[in-house]
This record gives structure tokens, C-alpha cells and sequence, in this order.
């Protein structure tokens, strides 16, 4: 069993790793301009991106867990009415954002609120990379599909290789063809065109080697309801880890610019550490999304402890890792003296969320590959409710009430999922 976790687990903490270089690179890139504007319009021009494609995750997670369900019953027909169904969704709603282009960046630059200079270079990126919507939803769809198909290589190729693509387009289209500003976007377009071309071949290698149905005698909509009912209790769910997230950022910024810095510089621990908690949440959702097809429950129990037993470990390791060390990672990460004071007095923060969210994580793998997501939703409605009643009921709000807020975030949502999965499993 822990040989079929890594093989899934680590292609994962790969691409999750791979993914938000793409961003890096586009930022490297505009650094060498020459005007500090241009650095300020990349990162508000993907925060654009990454408010509007945080709500579609579901493309990914849904059809994940469908999938590993078929591909546990053996059910190619279901398999690929899956993919089929997921891409559709995807392709419309990569069409309905680029109609609404215009009303979206107004409404995404007034939440942001850079400054008028700023906002006027990000409005032009946003223009030019909105156009590889449908491309970059409907890559969700195949990434979700190929770990259903126990496949995490392919999605680890196909990050890989859009990264490389961007670069070499980004940096040709910058400077020896002279768009400037403007050739990073159209960089980062092509690549995100380009992933999904990929995707479409390794989709072709697969159906070959799978002998999948070339012609699925499965109905396009004969399984939508079920397909909806998933992907809107993950998109709701989604909408209510964003309002977490953007109240933390926001109640960080009224703290002041140090403090702001110091969230943004602990936040970033916690997201590498759930990078690779991702990873073996992803190998949750393929192998347990399998067992359940199969209706193999001794296997599918087995596959949940030995995944808490992973989970463990790494979080043990992450938060050792942050408590030891993390002066010396928060002064790799910044030389300004100021903030490296003040993180000071929260790093113990860093130390305690690995192990405070560990469990969220491998519950939320385990969930998606039973495809119980009213239980998820159920879970961050809580977790929700908890961190802005925890936030609010205290005498003052600190920035350490923040943290703990957060932590408590974490915590309830593992311990909704374990109740669920208890009656599920009555144990």
C-alpha cells in the first residue's frame, strides 16, 4: 500500500511545487525591465487569475474522484463520459469568462486596488492571458482525470512542460521580438495552449494503453446530475475557504505593513508544507476513489491509516523543521530587519500549522475520492464559522488571535471529517 501512495504522492508534490513557478518566472521576468511597475502588474494581474480559477478547483477534485470510482469498477464507458462531461464544463466555462472579460477585471481591480499605473499594465496582461481560459480550466479537467486513472505522472509531465514553455516563449516574445511587458503574457499564454495540446495526446496514449472505449456508449448527460451535485458542494466549498483566506490577508494589512509582511512571509511555510500534503491528499482521492469502486473496504481502510501515517510523518518533520530553523528560513526569505523581528514573535505559529492542519488535508483526499462532498462543505461551513466567531468573541483582535483563528480553522475541519467518516465506516 505505501508503494501505490508515493507512486501517486510524489509526481504530486512535484507538480504542486512546479505549478506556482510559473508565476516566478513571469515576475523574474518582468524584474528585468527596468521599472518596478511591471513587477507590481504581474503579481496583480495573477492574483487576477488565481481570484477567478481558485472557484473552478472542482474541475480538478470532482473529476478526480469520479473517475478512480470507474476506474475501481472497472467502468471505461464511465471513465471517459467523465473526462467528457468535466472538459464540456470546462470549455463553457472558460468561453463565459472570456464574454465577461471586461465587467471581471473591473470587479477584480477594484478588490485589488492597485494604483492607477500599476492597474492600467495589469489590465493589458489580463486581456491577453484571459484568452487561455478555456485552455487552462479544461488542463484542470485532464489533471484531475489522469490521477483518477492512478496516473500522476502525466499531470507532473504536463506542469513541467508548460513551465518550460513559458519560459522559452515568455523571454522570446520579451526581448528578441520586442513586445516588452506584453510578450510575458503572451509567453504565459502559449504555454497554458500548449498544456492542454499535451494533454490531449497523453489522454490518446492512455485510452491505448486502458483499451478505453473509443466510443463511449455512455450519455454525455446521463450523468450530470451527479456530476453537478459533486463539482457545486467543492465550488461552494471553495467560496468558503476563499473568504478564510482573503479575511486573513485583509486583517493582516489593517495590522500594518510589518505585520502584513511577517502573515505573508508565514503563510508562504504553510504553503509549502501543503504542497506536499497535497500530494498525498491527491494519492487519497486516486487510491480510495478506487477501493470505493471496487467496494474493496478492507483495502480502502487500509489505504486511510496508512495515509494518516504519511501525513503524520510529514507534519511531524514540517513542524520540527519550522521550529528549529525558522529565523534562519524567515532571513533567507527577506533582509529587512524590521520584519525579521517581528516574525519572530509568531513563528511559533509556523510550527503549529502543519500539525493543526494535517488532517484536513488527508481527510479532504480521502472525501474527494469517495466523492462525499456534501460532507466537505459541511466541514468548511463549520470551519468557517469557527474562525470568524473564534476572531470575533475575543477581547481584541491581534494578530496572534488571527493565527489561532486559523489554526482552529484547520483543526475543526479535520475533526467534522472524522466524524463523517466514522458514521460512514462506523468505526
Amino acid at each position: 500500500m505505501h508503494k501505490h501512495i508515493l507512486k501517486i504522492a510524489l509526481p504530486s508534490i512535484v507538480s504542486n511545487i512546479v505549478v506556482p513557478l510559473l508565476g516566478v518566472v513571469d515576475l523574474a521576468i518582468a524584474g528585468h525591465l527596468g521599472a518596478p511597475a511591471f513587477i507590481g502588474a504581474v503579481s496583480v494581474g495573477a492574483t487576477m487569475f488565481n481570484l477567478i480559477y481558485w472557484n473552478f478547483g472542482f474541475l480538478r477534485m470532482g473529476t478526480s474522484g469520479m473517475t478512480a470510482q470507474a476506474y475501481g469498477q472497472g467502468n471505461g464507458d464511465e471513465a471517459v463520459c467523465t473526462l467528457r462531461r468535466a472538459v464540456a464544463l470546462a470549455l463553457a466555462l472558460g468561453i463565459a469568462i472570456i464574454a465577461l472579460q471586461y465587467p471581471l477585471q473591473w470587479i477584480l481591480l477594484e478588490i485589488i486596488a492597485p494604483d492607477a499605473g500599476i492597474a492600467m499594465l495589469a489590465r493589458d496582461y489580463f486581456f491577453i492571458c484571459v484568452w487561455g481560459a478555456p485552455a487552462l480550466l479544461a488542463t484542470m479537467s485532464f489533471t484531475g482525470w489522469f490521477i483518477g486513472m492512478q496516473n500522476a505522472a502525466y499531470p507532473m509531465a504536463i506542469a513541467i512542460a508548460i513551465n518550460i514553455i513559458n519560459i522559452a516563449t515568455s523571454l522570446i516574445c520579451v526581448f528578441p521580438l520586442g513586445l516588452g511587458f506584453h510578450g510575458i503574457a503572451v509567453g504565459t499564454l502559449v504555454a497554458q495552449w500548449s498544456g492542454l495540446l499535451l494533454s490531449i495526446l497523453l489522454y490518446m496514449k492512455t485510452k491505448r494503453k486502458e483499451r478505453l472505449p473509443k466510443n463511449a456508449r455512455g450519455s454525455l448527460f446521463a450523468g450530470m446530475g451527479r456530476f453537478f451535485r459533486i463539482n457545486s458542494d467543492i465550488f461552494l466549498r471553495s467560496l468558503c475557504l476563499m473568504a478564510v483566506t482573503l479575511f486573513f490577508t485583509s486583517a493582516g494589512a489593517r495590522s500594518g505593513e510589518i505585520t502584513l509582511a511577517v502573515n505573508a512571509l508565514l503563510m508562504q511555510l504553510y504553503l509549502f508544507f501543503s504542497y506536499f500534503m497535497d500530494g498525498f491528499a491527491f494519492a487519497g482521492e486516486a487510491l480510495v476513489g478506487r477501493f470505493a469502486g471496487a467496494k474493496d473496504e478492507k483495502n480502502l481502510r487500509k489505504c486511510v491509516k496508512n495515509l494518516f501515517i504519511w501525513g503524520s510523518a510529514m507534519a511531524v518533520v514540517f513542524s520540527a523543521t519550522y521550529g528549529a530553523f525558522g529565523e534562519e528560513i524567515i532571513s533567507l526569505l527577506t533582509d529587512q530587519p524590521a520584519v525579521n523581528a517581528a516574525a519572530a514573535d509568531y513563528l511559533l505559529w509556523a510550527a503549529i500549522m502543519p500539525l493543526a492542519g494535517m488532517a484536513a488535508f488527508v481527510w479532504d483526499g480521502i472525501f474527494v475520492g469517495l466523492t462525499a462532498t456534501r460532507q466537505m462543505l459541511l466541514s468548511l461551513a463549520a470551519s468557517t464559522t469557527a474562525f470568524f466567531a473564534l476572531y470575533y468573541i475575543a477581547p481584541t483582535q491581534s494578530n496572534n488571535m488571527l493565527w489561532l483563528s486559523f489554526a482552529a480553522f484547520l483543526i475543526v475541519r479535520g475533526m467534522v471529517l472524522l466524524a463523517a467518516y466514522r458514521r460512514l465506516y462506523k468505526f
